[in-house]
């Protein structure tokens, strides 16, 4: 029976990478550049505008009302309260409310939230679902990883307040739902299916690591 797990069994090398990225090893050491960490609170600005977008997708691909309003309330949680907080969060490093309005988006960033929508545009709910997971579940994953590591640094870290956010009970009560979510739909589905899911899943992974490469090398 294929699971959420499958799917990571699937791209293991690539989820490796990707939990593991060199960004997020220096992060959890407290030894990640401001610079690097700043360029990619910009970018993650961006990002949660097209996110949103995913879930307004989600909210015309579903079919029914549970799934419209679980789709609408997804949206509506970045819309009227993530990007505030991000903004604040921005603010807190020194970064304008003006200038996260005049970003230039990165490549890495077009690459992975177009990727997404085009997934979600060309197949069904599920089909989005699973391109949106690497992010919706692997923050969870990857600040639970950075704890559990011998060389993780919590006194003195200034990216402690981050890794809180990912390893605090409400993003992993969401991340626990989103678990579920996908694992009832992919019980039971054939192989052929199966291979298409994880073919998407294993890209999203491997454009979300790319993210982190493009936090350290603050490209464009």
């Amino acid at each position: 029976m294929s699971s959420f797990e499958s799917l990571i069994e699937y791209c293991k090398d690539d989820w490796n990478r990707y939990i593991q990225h060199d960004f997020v090893q220096q992060l959890g050491k407290g030894i990640l550049d401001k610079s690097c960490f700043q360029h990619y609170l910009k970018q993650d600005y961006l990002f949660l505008i097209q996110f949103s977008r995913a879930w307004g997708l989600a909210v015309y691909k579903s079919h029914d009302i549970l799934e419209i309003r679980q789709a609408l309330a997804s949206m509506k949680a970045i819309v009227e309260v993530e990007l505030d907080l991000h903004v604040q969060y921005c603010k807190e490093w020194g970064i304008s409310k003006q200038e996260l309005d005049n970003l230039p988006e990165a490549e890495a960033n077009i690459a992975y939230t177009r990727y997404m929508l085009d997934a979600g545009q060309q197949g069904d709910l599920l089909d989005l679902h699973i391109a949106l997971a690497p992010c919706l579940i692997g923050y969870g994953v990857l600040a639970r990883w950075i704890e559990q590591q011998s060389w993780y640094q919590a006194h003195n870290n200034p990216y402690q307040s981050w890794i809180d956010m990912y390893t605090g009970d409400e993003f992993h009560a969401a991340m626990q739902a989103e678990i579920e979510w996908i694992n009832q739909r992919l019980a039971g589905i054939d192989s052929q299916r199966f291979q298409k899911l994880a073919e998407i899943f294993s890209k999203a992974t491997q454009l979300e690591a790319d993210f982190w490469q493009m936090g350290l090398n603050k490209s464009y």
